[in-house]
């Protein structure tokens, strides 16, 4: 299922008007596929401003801490864009999400409780591999809470904020790739091997398994996926 439009949703009085300001479009950022041929990356400041409910002060403080974190750009007298990675960069950021992620892996074998390993399998084994295609949108949302569990799960906070840095764009390129060259059917094999070797507290291996399953993706991205 893609995800080319911002997906806003209106801000209560809670927080500070631009913390939630910030967190509500780094959400709806985060989770559109700004690597899709259709992705609006374009944003509108006067149309967000109403979207939000909120003035246009609070919502460029957001703005400039998003364009610090490099999710947008804002060129002078030419409008606010979603940035997209190049083709070197995303290969970068997958490796390091190997790294990051394989490192979690290892470390939900000796912190997670049994009951929390055994949730993973709801994200893997509800699907059918022969009727994948009918229900492709649902594992590709399921494909990217696997991997978010995993970082979860590992309790390593500083795990969790280096990937947040680059979870946006991973996320979409992985959304953008699951249903090509049968990278779904694969996956599903793959993340069953994860959780099994999680499930026997075997570190070593769910570290391997899911270094290796990530660079995949990185090695399908560098032979079939073309950026701009």
């Amino acid at each position: 299922m893609v995800r080319a439009r911002l997906d806003i949703q209106p801000i209560e009085e809670v927080q500070s008007l631009k913390s939630r300001a910030y967190d509500a479009l780094k959400a709806a950022i985060s989770a559109m596929n700004i690597y899709d041929d259709g992705a609006k990356l374009r944003l509108d400041e006067r149309a967000l401003s109403l979207q939000f409910g909120v003035s246009r002060t609070p919502l460029r403080e957001a703005l400039a801490q998003l364009e610090q974190e490099g999710l947008v750009r804002i060129a002078p007298r030419r409008g606010i864009y979603i940035v997209r990675k190049t083709k070197a960069e995303i290969l970068e950021m997958i490796t390091v999400w190997a790294a990051l992620e394989s490192m979690a892996a290892r470390l939900v074998t000796q912190v997670a409780s049994d009951d929390e390993i055994a949730n993973l399998h709801r994200l893997v084994d509800t699907f059918d591999s022969a009727d994948l295609d009918s229900h492709m949108g649902e594992y590709s949302d399921a494909n990217i809470r696997f991997h978010a569990a995993i970082i979860a799960l590992s309790g390593c906070k500083l795990i969790a904020e280096i990937t947040n840095g680059l979870f946006a764009h991973v996320r979409a390129i992985r959304e953008r790739t699951i249903a090509e060259q049968d990278r779904a059917r694969r996956s599903i094999v793959d993340h069953k091997e994860i959780v099994e070797a999680m499930e026997v507290r075997n570190g070593e291996r769910a570290e391997r398994l899911v270094r290796e399953h990530t660079l995949k993706l990185r090695a399908h991205v560098e032979k079939y996926v073309q950026l701009d």
